[in-house]
């Protein structure tokens, strides 16, 4: 086994509002389509540089439309919106699973802050 976890299986499930993630140390993740729209590590969200993540509200009803292998480092997620630019590597996938409780809790916080809505 290698030093970092490694996905054994990634799949979109059948109602297209998750990603399902199989990792080879045993951890099961379904990170929901919302929390990959919203943290997509694409530079439209996350910006180029410290500070300049952008909010994105609106997105609880988007799903995900396609996952495409990267070589052998990531998949590319295609929503239902449009959005295709993010890569998701295999430490961003595992960090998306293990936090994706605190991570929805902030953005619901920061929503709520900026007066958007998930809808």
């Amino acid at each position: 086994m290698s030093a970092e976890p490694w996905p054994e299986e990634i799949r979109v499930a059948k109602d297209r509002r998750s990603l399902a993630v199989a990792w080879d140390d045993g951890r099961r993740d379904a990170i929901p389509a919302e929390l990959l729209r919203i943290e997509s590590p694409s530079a439209e969200v996350q910006g180029h540089h410290e500070g300049q993540k952008t909010l994105v509200a609106g997105k609880r009803a988007v799903t995900i439309a396609a996952a495409e292998p990267v070589g052998a480092y990531a998949v590319r997620l295609v929503f239902s919106d449009g959005h295709s630019t993010g890569l998701y590597t295999w430490p961003i996938l595992r960090r998306l699973g293990a936090e994706q409780d605190a991570m929805m809790a902030a953005y619901l916080a920061k929503l709520a802050a900026a007066g958007q809505s998930r809808e």
